[in-house]
Formats: C-alpha cells, structure tokens, sequence
C-alpha cells in the first residue's frame, strides 16, 4: 500500500470519527453489567482509570512509546491524555498536544488565545486508551485475521499478517488505532499485554506517579481494581456503540467525548 492512500485512510478515519461524537459519550454501569461482560475464562484484563488523580504529566505517554517502540517524536501513540476546559459561555476546549508526551506547558488550547482563567467554569484531564472490547469491531472487519482476540479478552495485532488496509483502523469508534509509522502496520495499545501475561504491570501503570491508571482481573472477585469496578460509579465510553469496552473510568465528566 502506498504512503499516499494510508495518508488518505488515516484522515479519513479522523474525519468519520469526529462526525460521529455523540453529546454525551459514556453512561454509568451498574455492577450486574460489569458482571455480565466477564465471559467464561479465570483472567478477563480491565483497566480503570481515575479522571480525579490524573494531572496530565505524560509520564504514562512517555513509558508507553519507549517501552512498545513508538517513535518519540511523532505525533501518534498507543495512549494520550486530553485536556477538558469548560467556559461561562458553556463550551468546551479539549486538546492533546503530542499526545501529552510532555505535559501541557501551555496554557493556549489548540494554539488559540489564552483563555482568561476568570471564565473557567472547570478543567480536567482524560486518559485515554485501546478499550479492549468484548464485542471488538476492529476484530470483525479485519480482512486477514491479523487483529485477534485472546482467551482473556485482550485484542492484539500480527505485524507479520496486517497488509495496512486501515479497515480496524475505520472501524474502531474510539479512534485508538493508527498506521505505525516505521512498520507501516496497524498499531494500538494492548494492554502491554508481553508484561501482564508475566505479572507485571502496564508500562503507563509503573509511570503513573499518582494512581490515575490501574489494571486487573475480572475474574478475581478479591482483585482491587474489580472491587472498585464492582462497587463504585463507573462509565465507559461510547457505550452505545454495543462493543463492551473494558476500560472503566471513575469520575468521567459528562462533556468528555
């Protein structure tokens, strides 16, 4: 596939993805649902992350591309962070400079004039990721069976079977996945699935120097992650969409997207 077309695939996907935004984009679950997502294996992975602890350092973004071998100084990653402001005048301003690879060390959104801190009404940061979903479309529309899904329900890509046709990229409604920029390969987040698969946690995990980001198994009722799962107020994004996301969100403000 050529250099021209996967440019021309790449931003047609950030086109449909951004005319698909509903207003609201998450719903809270009640613990029966999380229950129901489970599936039969002993190990379903979950990631929670804690919009309240994030302070939109990068650290998790620097960690994630040194540790899965994205280049540093290109624009994609396998994980971000998203910079919510919400105004009087009831908009809101959302930006992710390099993903928040260095932080937000401007107060400018989007390179726009500075918003006077007198007209912020609230400001918070969102981390972001691959939802290792039950139901994933990306897994469905992959023509070579280079996009699968384990045993314990996380989704991996076969560099050696993706042919970069971008349709996992197109289908994906949360806009994780991008054409790796030195393999030519779809690539996303997996949960750093090589460390949990020995114990260990995620790389963003180990980073995160305020416990904004956590992972755990589903299927150990005594795990601390599934325990805040199971017993505390938690959203996912873009719920309508039927794909069972499994990145679960604690204090998820009703204008993220």
């Amino acid at each position: 596939m050529s250099c021209s077309r996967r440019s021309f695939l790449k931003n047609a996907v950030k086109c449909g993805m951004a005319a698909s935004l509903p207003l609201s984009a998450f719903r809270l679950l009640r613990p029966a649902e999380v229950r129901a997502a489970v599936g039969d294996s002993k190990v379903r992975w979950a990631f929670l992350v804690d919009t309240t602890k994030c302070v939109g350092c990068g650290l998790c973004v620097k960690a994630c591309k040194k540790e899965n071998d994205v280049p540093y100084d290109v624009e994609v990653t396998r994980t971000w962070v998203e910079r919510y402001v919400v105004t009087r005048d009831g908009k809101t301003h959302t930006d992710s400079p390099a993903g928040a690879r260095d932080g937000f060390i401007s107060p400018k959104i989007r390179d726009e004039e500075e918003i006077n801190p007198e007209e912020v009404v609230k400001s918070f940061f969102v981390p972001k990721l691959c939802n290792q979903c039950d139901n994933p479309a990306c897994v469905q529309v992959c023509p070579v069976g280079a996009t699968y899904q384990t045993g314990d329900g996380v989704v991996l890509v076969d560099r050696k079977w993706c042919i970069g046709c971008g349709y996992c990229i197109m289908a994906c409604p949360y806009g994780v996945r991008f054409f790796h920029p030195v393999h030519r390969v779809a690539e996303k987040c997996n949960f750093c699935y090589h460390r949990i698969s020995k114990g260990m946690d995620t790389a963003c995990v180990q980073a995160c120097p305020f416990g904004a980001r956590r992972i755990g198994n589903l299927k150990n009722l005594e795990d601390p992650v599934t325990k805040i799962i199971m017993n505390e107020r938690v959203a996912v994004l873009k719920d309508e969409y039927g794909t069972k996301p499994q990145v679960f969100y604690i204090g998820l403000d009703h204008t993220v997207r």
